[in-house]
This record gives structure tokens, sequence and C-alpha cells, in this order.
């Protein structure tokens, strides 16, 4: 399993909040979700806003905790990052931001 859980240090309604996501899929994600009592419309794309009280059952269950940067590393190389910054118009071919030496 490979359940994904950064640091509680995202500010929401005078809460802190972390990220859950899986390197692996999607469905592990949400199976592992189901198991913390998550209801599935809280799914944000490939992660799961998840309270500070949360994080630490999801730990408890076998979520490895990592640092903000290593989970999107992570969830980027498995194909999962959803939400870039940069949008494409649909048959707009991909390309980097310093291609044209910015």
């Amino acid at each position: 399993m490979a359940i994904l859980v950064d640091a509680a240090i995202w500010p929401h309604r005078g809460r802190r909040f972390a990220h859950l996501a899986s390197d692996r899929s999607e469905a592990e994600l949400h199976a592992f979700a189901a198991e913390l009592g998550l209801q599935r419309r809280w799914f944000q794309g490939d992660h799961y806003d998840i309270p500070a009280e949360v994080r630490d059952r999801a730990i408890a269950l076998g979520a490895e905790p990592v640092g903000a940067s290593e989970l999107v590393r992570r969830v980027r190389a498995a194909g999962l990052r959803n939400g870039s910054r940069v949008r494409r118009l649909p048959g707009e071919p991909l390309r980097s931001p310093l291609a044209d030496g910015a």
C-alpha cells in the first residue's frame, strides 16, 4: 500500500488539514478513505483534505507520513496528479514554460 499523508499545516475554518493521496491508484485511495470514514464527495481530484485528528488515524492504519513536496512528486510520478496550474486548450501540445527561454 502506498497511501501518503503530509503534515497538517494547511489552515481552513480554524483547523489544520493535511493531504491524503496514493502513489498507486485512485481505487486504493478511495478504499483507504472509506476505512477512515471519509465521504467520496470530499475527494479533491487527486487527494482528500483531512483534519489533523484524521491524519493521526490514517498513520495508525498504515499511511506513510511524507513532506508536501514528496507527496506531490510521488503522485505526479505515478501519473495521478491533477490540477496543473498551467491550462492547455484541447489539442494543444504540452510544453515546458522554459521552452521560450523565460
